[in-house]
């Protein structure tokens, strides 16, 4: 009796999961049927919200749906995630995430939304790497030189970043950690301000996303002292990475990925990805990352799903080895 009841269960499950999974393919199928909103939270102008412009434009061509950007910034990106981690998990509220959601759990000890329980992944676009870059006056002129330096003069020499949290910032922290220095971070409120000071000597270092002082290393007002991906950018592929100057497996990148609310179909999901991979690939689309220093990338969200909880867990252990903190 008891095996005919576990068969008869059976077939019951599967009777009511094959109706669940032809339900979810035709909503899918029927994705999208109204606007979009791409939830960046970043203030409008950067880099972030350039490239979530210019896919949202593309799918919007594609769906014959308006694709709408909605730019709200502010508490270290979680005012914006926070929104979309409460919103229907219906596919037309999306987040355009990055490095900030992955480190975030590091930060703050009250974080309004867990990374891996309210998001579904979709895909990675698109990475750039940090650009370390140092002032012509600066003696250094590599990885090498400037790792002697700072043992020799402890807190003594100071990196500009665009901000506390951001790539430069975390970029620094794991530095300061895999090389065994401690060079001093100086925060600006964005990458402009700490460029000026960076241009006119009056801080020695700069660490930010390449897109910003690329143009400045091109025209020699800045030395390049490395990129800190573990293969060099073909933006700037003369200038070499960490990796190879000594500083072995340091590896970390801005990096611009969708994520929709958890419970999001699969299928919906998956149809979103694919359509961001596709985007990635056309001529336009990647001069424009191109110009802006970016890698792509174009994962499956289960890749992009394993890369977050790398991340995650990479940066929980430099916070805790670097005292690393949101203030």
């Amino acid at each position: 009796m008891r095996r005919i009841a576990r068969i008869a269960i059976s077939m019951s499950l599967a009777a009511c999961m094959q109706p669940c999974s032809a339900a979810q393919s035709a909503v899918a199928s029927n994705y999208p049927n109204r606007a979009i909103r791409i939830v960046v939270p970043y203030a409008p102008g950067g880099i972030s919200d350039r490239l979530a412009r210019l896919v949202g434009q593309e799918l919007t061509v594609a769906w014959s749906q308006q694709v709408l950007v909605d730019n709200r910034p502010g508490a270290g990106t979680n005012l914006g995630s926070q929104l979309v981690a409460k919103a229907p998990p219906d596919g037309y509220t999306l987040l355009w995430a990055g490095i900030a959601n992955t480190v975030g759990p590091a930060l703050y000890k009250d974080l309004p939304y867990d990374p891996i329980r309210d998001f579904a992944w979709v895909t990675n676009m698109a990475k750039v790497p940090v650009l370390i870059a140092a002032h012509r006056s600066f003696p250094v002129k590599n990885a090498h030189q400037l790792i002697e330096l700072a043992k020799r003069q402890p807190d003594a020499i100071a990196f500009g970043t665009a901000g506390i949290a951001t790539s430069g910032h975390l970029a620094g922290a794991l530095f300061n950690t895999m090389a065994g220095v401690h060079l001093t971070h100086v925060p600006y409120r964005g990458a402009g301000p700490a460029l000026v000071d960076s241009l006119s000597g009056q801080i020695p270092l700069y660490f930010g996303a390449m897109a910003s002082p690329m143009q400045h290393v091109r025209s020699g007002r800045l030395n390049a002292i490395a990129v800190t991906t573990l293969k060099r950018s073909a933006a700037l592929p003369e200038v070499p990475t960490l990796d190879e100057q000594g500083v072995k497996g340091f590896e970390t990148a801005t990096w611009y990925g969708v994520a929709a609310p958890a419970g999001t179909p699969k299928d919906i999901v998956a149809k979103v990805a694919v359509e961001i991979a596709r985007i990635i690939k056309l001529p336009e689309v990647r001069r424009g990352l191109e110009s802006e220093g970016a890698d792509f990338v174009g994962d499956t969200p289960e890749e992009l799903t394993a890369f977050v909880k790398q991340e995650i867990a990479k940066w929980g252990k430099v916070a805790k080895q670097s005292g690393l903190k949101a203030e």
